[in-house]
């Protein structure tokens, strides 16, 4: 059977058996503009079409009801109206990792088409409901459909050197969806793979039966453990997470994986991995984290013991401080898990290449980690696989680890053909790690005038099974527990803790905006022991210049930005207090870079060509934050060039070094090691041909284990100020403003967009988003919607500005900006709410607010 429709103006027939529109669109027509970001939920926004006129998602469109009608996608606009929306996409910076942004745009078309010059920017924002944008925060996006309202055809601006406003590169493609990811490459022969995920968080696994699956028509493999050539555990630190559970091992949470399923598409290749039969003896989950850690059971299979690390470290006598002090509070703080909820599900292709090689194409954020990993899983040397890095489609941390690449590859290596993995939004959900959910115990306290004296931090993380890098995330949330602050005494300890819960990892803040949750609140109800301000008491106690900062370190001269950020809100902060709204302040450090202890070493490559141009290679993730633009600017800064004869390429072909893409270090030692290079060339000459290699590397931090009395632990931090104000008679949020020290704003369009994106992201940590799993550690959210993510009609006006003090020995003085951006905003939104109505809040997420005198919300003062 088949169905026809008109598709952008012509005539198509389709199989009939595709599950929705969207598959029939993308699987059999090659319509690669529409992303799939969770069929069949339909809470996403990125597979918008129009259907006979009307703006839909077209995975909840079966191909029955599209029968006769006429669809449209971007590809079938008139140019001249796809050229104009994406031009004010991309000169509003309306933009970042682009999945989303193909639907966003056509609806925003179907809006224009419409209402015209009567379209409002709340009216946008009521209708883009129907879009998540988990980077820009929407305020962008908003910026631009005003401008085409208005009948403005704004120009994008060209790149220029470093701290020019340019647009984004390659911005108008994505805009239109003409970038691909990967799960828009198409090679011949193409097979498609799907995973069997565990049915218990904690079970032994008796036997696996794969006889249903593979006698389904289509279905070519269906492999197991027992297929796995080489190791069977993985890991970015620690390599203990099973790219597949065999038979007499044992799961340890429900995304484990028991079975790849490989079939001629996609549609079999899921349907027939439900039919591989599990038989189980199930276990008692070990969920929380506290008990967990005397627990007598171990929580994970092959592993001994439920604490995965501790981090700790004193200063001066925090004792006999607590016990002088004038002021002293005592606080228990619960933070949750929270998903990234990026909007590219993971997906792989691993293609067998003649010579030998299994060339694998990765989203991730770190090419060398996937490629050495995956190595070692099919028993071949690092030089037989060569994993090619695509932008991916958002991140924030959640693709640090493998997700399914492992198991892509092992299908092509023992296949012998190309085989590509997707995984669905609840396959996502369940497999890749969160952020960690952290009890912060802690005690704090500060003489007459209101200066802090001690600080006592004890907190439990709740890592879920695997190391990930759990143990990092806890030692950064350690160095972190004084926030931005001098304190004499501090006594603090983390535990990382194993428990059959979600695998918690790397994401956005790293560990530093749980602990400054914490101790922005100890702030806040100081400043209320002692009589002053939030700000007051902030201006007493913020780190300078040869202030002893967390285990230790003394601050240079790049610490006068803590100050400038907080004194930037200060005529705001007091204005919105006199107008009698609630206020709430919060400030917040972090560092860039890896720093304690670890050797950095990034190099970059500057290759002149015949032709007039430059090619700069470099291995870094693009995943909406704007590296290669950054790549640009510093190219055209060192050479002198037009940004026109500048071409960023990522290049793993040799191993730069470059290491994970995270913790805001991209932009600060790419730029170190590009402008290395080009400095090199010009020297040179710049002769075509040649490759320039540059280097920027950073050795001189030192671990807290080291015990040293002043540790540098970290080569540079960027600070924050946020400002929250509420109306007191509604409760609801008026305005944020956000002003940060990111050292030098190399592109501060994106810089902009970065900050808001991450307020949004900070204001869901704060008031709605959590992703919890239940008593047997099973995930009880697996949509997109129930997460708690916040719609644009509900995003408050945001302002943003930027502080540049530079960071001694960084190139340019830059900091970084990605991480810090919703440290303080718990915090801030906490004290807002505070205000409010009198109530302490010390459980994230805080619910929505109430007005004052009225009761707290479902997830006020003690809710879990």
């Amino acid at each position: 059977m088949t169905t026809t429709f008109q598709l952008n103006g012509r005539p198509v027939s389709v199989e009939g058996d595709h599950p929705h529109l969207l598959a029939a669109l993308r699987e059999e027509l090659g319509v690669t503009s529409v992303k799939d970001g969770c069929s069949p939920q339909g809470q996403c926004g990125c597979c918008t079409v129009l259907l006979d006129g009307k703006a839909q998602v077209s995975c909840l469109v079966s191909l029955e009801k599209a029968a006769g009608k006429t669809v449209q996608t971007l590809e079938g606009l008139d140019p001249a109206a796809r050229e104009r929306l994406a031009r004010a996409f991309a000169a509003h910076g309306a933009l970042q990792c682009g999945f989303c942004t193909p639907g966003i745009v056509l609806r925003v078309h179907s809006l224009l088409e419409r209402r015209g010059r009567d379209l409002t920017r709340e009216d946008a924002a009521r209708h883009l409901g129907a879009h998540l944008c988990r980077c820009t925060g929407y305020v962008k996006i908003l910026d631009a459909v005003e401008a085409l309202a208005a009948g403005e055809d704004p120009e994008p601006a060209p790149l220029g050197g470093v701290g020019s406003r340019g647009t984004k590169l390659e911005a108008t493609d994505l805009a239109l969806g003409e970038r691909p990811f990967v799960d828009d490459l198409r090679v011949p022969g193409m097979l498609h793979a799907a995973l069997r995920l565990a049915d218990h968080a904690r079970a032994e696994v008796l036997a696996i039966d794969t006889a249903k699956a593979a006698a389904e028509p289509g279905v070519v493999a269906v492999l197991t453990a027992k297929d796995v050539p080489g190791e069977l555990r993985v890991g970015i630190l620690d390599r203990d997470w099973p790219v597949l559970i065999p038979e007499g091992g044992r799961t340890s949470y429900t995304g484990d994986v028991l079975a790849v399923v490989v079939a001629e598409d996609r549609a079999t290749a899921r349907r027939a991995a439900q039919l591989v039969d599990v038989t189980y003896r199930p276990l008692r989950p070990i969920v929380d984290p506290v008990a967990a850690v005397s627990d007598p059971e171990d929580a994970v299979w092959g592993l001994s013991g439920n604490v995965l690390s501790r981090t700790a470290y004193r200063r001066g006598d925090v004792d006999a401080a607590l016990a002088e002090a004038a002021h002293v509070v005592h606080e228990v703080f619960q933070t949750q898990r929270v998903e990234h909820a990026f909007l590219e599900p993971e997906s792989t292709l691993a293609v067998p290449e003649p010579d030998g090689t299994l060339h694998v194409y990765s989203g991730g954020q770190g090419i060398w980690d996937d490629r050495d990993q995956i190595a070692a899983v099919l028993g071949l040397p690092p030089e037989r696989v060569l994993v090619e890095l695509v932008s991916n489609g958002g991140a924030f941390g959640g693709k640090e680890d493998m997700a399914n690449q492992a198991q892509t590859a092992l299908a092509a290596f023992l296949l012998g053909r190309p085989v590509k993995c997707t995984l669905s939004r609840e396959e996502s959900l369940r497999i890749h790690p969160k952020r960690h959910p952290i009890r912060i115990e802690a005690w704090a306290a500060a003489d007459d005038e209101g200066r802090l004296v001690a600080l006592r931090s004890r907190m439990v993380g709740d890592s879920g099974p695997y190391a990930s890098v759990g143990a990092k995330v806890l030692e950064r949330a350690a160095g972190h527990a004084t926030g931005p602050y001098a304190i004499p005494n501090v006594d603090v300890e983390a535990l990382a803790v194993r428990t059959n819960n979600p695998v918690a990892g790397a994401f956005r803040g790293f560990g530093s905006n749980q602990a400054q949750f914490a101790m922005e609140g100890l702030m806040d109800r100081l400043a209320e022991a002692c009589g002053l301000s939030g700000l007051e008491i902030r201006r007493r106690n913020v780190v300078r210049p040869g202030s002893v900062w967390g285990p230790g370190q003394v601050l240079d001269e790049g610490a006068l930005g803590a100050a400038a950020c907080l004194e930037a809100l200060a005529p705001d902060y007091e204005a919105a207090r006199a107008a009698g709204k609630a206020v709430g302040l919060g400030l917040g450090i972090k560092n860039a870079g890896l720093g304690n202890g670890a050797k950095e070493v990034v190099r970059a490559v500057v290759r002149p060509l015949e032709d007039g141009t430059v090619e700069v290679r470099h291995c870094w993730t693009e995943m909406g934050q704007g590296v290669h633009t950054v790549a640009t600017q510093v190219a055209v800064e060192e050479l002198g060039l037009p940004p026109e004869r500048i071409r960023v390429v990522v290049d793993t072909s040799r191993e730069l070094s470059a290491g994970q893409t995270t913790g805001s270090r991209g932009t600060l030692m790419g730029a170190g090691a590009i402008a290395d290079a080009c400095a090199k060339a010009k020297a040179d000459g710049l002769r075509p041909g040649v490759d320039y290699l540059g280097t920027y590397v950073v050795d001189w931090t030192n671990a807290v284990e080291e015990g040293l009395e002043h540790p540098v632990v970290h080569s540079a931090f960027s600070f924050a100020a946020q400002l929250v104000v509420l109306d007191p008679a509604s409760g609801a949020i008026e305005r944020v403003v956000a002003a940060h020290d990111v050292g030098r704003a190399v592109n501060p369009l994106l810089c902009e967009g970065q900050i808001q994106g991450a307020l949004h992201m900070g204001l869901g940590f704060a008031l709605s988003e959590a992703f919890p799993a239940d008593e047997e550690g099973r995930p009880t959210h697996l949509t997109l919607r129930s997460l708690g993510i916040i719609r644009p009609k509900d995003v408050p006006p945001m302002e943003v500005r930027l502080i540049e003090v530079p960071q001694p020995r960084a190139p340019y003085g830059i900091k970084g900006v990605g991480e810090i951006g919703l440290v303080p905003t718990a915090g801030a939104v906490a004290a807002a709410l505070h205000a409010l109505d009198g109530t302490w809040r010390r459980q994230l997420p805080m619910g929505l607010p109430s007005p004052k005198g009225a009761a707290p919300g479902p997830a006020g003062e003690d809710a879990a």
